[in-house]
């Protein structure tokens, strides 16, 4: 916490340096230890690089922020998933590294070695760092700066959850169920859940789609990682004459996806033929029973089946497969189950497609192939999800051009994207940069907004002008107008925010009114409704009819106390 920003970046790049090293080591504990393929193991490395790059420049970015100081804060646990056992890692622990944090990581049980391998190079980097600059690391040498990131093998039992809830760590970051997310918010209210959580995700056909196109990226979204991806696509919505078995259009998509289907090569992921790997695990639970049961009204079009790959792939050796009639409402509609299954649906209009893909609990990812231009504008209007593809598949997100994170229920916490431009900011405290005690007005012009902001409890009305006026400035440059930082020519990777639907306002007995007009500006400006309950006044409610509010589900949105 006592390194400056721009130490830490020069760190970060240098642990990018010793991951790309890493390549083949982490290759391989990815193709031996979950399972994963080659092809899908490669990229997972370079996204662990692009991490280290990207979140030293957030760093930077860290100390210029007009108006607001940032501070490091405590210990951050990192406790990632199995199914991307370095990228997301990595992410967790650079991000917090970035932000001034010392990290413990500890890795999903089935891939202890994955991570060892990745914190081995983050530790190599750190050691490079401190010997081009030890001036710049005040406190820590070759030896000692290895401490900031300790990986801690625990099991999920009562070690895990005395790591969860350690009174010194400040914060967990969870990618996983949102059950798990649930569950670790319970053990300790207090104590802020970063949370990249579950996704039932849909990939929509019209009937104008490039349907050659459309088929090898719902495949490929589909069957990645034998579907063990939050982002992969568990349900392909066929609008129109693309879902009707009666039209050329119809008999056509469905002959392709199953050609596709049947297609691919299922094998160890030690076979570089293979072009879908084994489940991690042995298939149970719902998954399994996803894989051998069929719901009212559905049919198979490819069943799965469960192959012979000896004793190390027992259980674990599945073909894909592709149900159709899936029905609305249904389990399959609405369950996320994490493994190679595809179900069809059918929507007579894309308005009814838009319905059937909101209507799911999460709101991860989401794709629609059209080549006309009005469906997909309608469809970007209106789909509920965090990463929202065109025309293309919707997993392998990369870093900075499609940063990574949900709504709904795909999201728990401030609801920063891993691999954007807020996902640093969240990891620490910010306040006002040191100001003026005295009355000041604020134009709003760059250069009066450079300067740091009177201060609150002295200039009161003079700091709400400050604030309404940088309000108007950050609206107009970043939060209004969609953003392509990548610049790509072939296409199109748009970074945008979306107003949440309702905001609860919930005064303290000590806020100070200046402070309520404050939040309540940001949602005028931002377009967003909102709801003031206080705890004094004729209109009082109680934090006991608060909370209870909260949890009937009768307040809903966003809250802010």
């Amino acid at each position: 916490s006592q390194v400056a920003p721009a130490a830490r970046a020069a760190a970060l790049r240098a642990v990018a340096r010793r991951l790309e090293e890493a390549r083949t080591d982490l290759v391989a504990a990815m193709v031996h230890e979950p399972g994963k393929t080659v092809a899908e193991a490669d990229p997972e490395v370079s996204e662990a690089v692009d991490f280290a790059r990207y979140y030293a420049r957030s760093a930077e970015e860290l100390d210029h922020v007009p108006g607001a100081r940032f501070a490091p804060d405590g210990v951050t646990l990192v406790t990632p998933p199995w199914n991307f056992p370095v990228a997301i890692p990595v992410g967790g622990v650079l991000a917090a590294l970035a932000a001034g944090s010392a990290v413990l990581a500890k890795p999903a049980p089935p891939t202890p070695r994955c991570l060892e391998v990745a914190v081995e190079a983050v530790h190599a980097g750190l050691r490079d760092a401190v010997a081009a600059a030890p001036g710049d690391f005040p406190g820590l040498d070759a030896g000692s700066v290895t401490d900031v990131v300790q990986y801690v093998r625990v099991p999920d039992d009562e070690l895990g959850t005395r790591l969860v809830t350690h009174d010194d760590v400040a914060r967990v970051v969870l990618t996983g169920a949102i059950e798990t997310a649930q569950l670790f918010a319970r053990w300790k209210p207090s104590r802020p859940v970063l949370a990249e959580t579950s996704g039932k995700n849909a990939l929509v056909v019209t009937p104008s789609a490039d349907l050659d196109l459309a088929v090898a990226d719902l495949v490929r979204s589909a069957f990645g990682h034998a579907g063990q991806k939050c982002s992969a696509a568990s349900l392909a919505i066929l609008v129109g004459s693309a879902g009707d078995p009666r039209t050329e259009t119809g008999r056509r998509v469905r002959r392709q996806l199953v050609d596709a289907v049947r297609s691919l090569a299922v094998g160890p992921a030690t076979d570089v033929a293979t072009t879908m790997g084994p489940l991690t695990e042995p298939a149970s639970g719902k998954l399994l029973h996803a894989l051998t049961t069929l719901e009212p009204g559905e049919s198979w079009l490819v069943r799965p089946r469960l192959l012979d790959g000896g004793p190390d792939l027992e259980g674990r050796l599945w073909t894909p497969g592709l149900k159709e009639g899936v029905a609305p409402g249904s389990p399959f509609h609405l369950t996320e189950y994490f493994g190679p299954v595809l179900g069809i649906m059918t929507a007579a209009t894309l308005d009814e497609a838009i319905a059937l893909q909101n209507a799911v609990p999460f709101g991860l990812t989401g794709g629609i192939h059209s080549l006309d231009d009005a469906e997909v504008e309608r469809w970007l209007d209106a789909v509920q999800v965090g990463n929202a593809y065109v025309n293309r598949h919707i997993t392998g997100a990369i870093v900075q051009r499609q940063s990574f994170g949900g709504w709904k229920q795909s999201a728990v916490g401030p609801g920063a994207k891993a691999g954007g431009p807020n996902y640093v900011a969240q990891l620490g405290r910010w306040s006002d940069a040191p100001g003026t005690s005295t009355s000041a007005s604020a134009s709003g012009t760059d250069s009066t907004q450079d300067a740091p902001p009177p201060a609150r409890e002295t200039a009161p009305e003079a700091w709400l002008a400050w604030a309404k006026a940088d309000d108007a400035r950050w609206w107009e440059r970043e939060f209004s107008v969609g953003h392509d930082p990548s610049g790509l020519h072939v296409e199109a990777n748009v970074f945008r925010y979306r107003p949440v639907d309702v905001l609860t306002v919930r005064v303290g007995a000590d806020a100070l009114p200046v402070e309520v007009e404050r939040v309540l500006h940001a949602a005028r400006t931002a377009g967003v409704p909102a709801v003031v309950v206080p705890s004094a006044g004729d209109a009082a409610v109680s934090d006991e009819e608060f909370a209870r509010r909260v949890a009937s589900g009768a307040v809903r949105g966003r809250v802010r106390v």
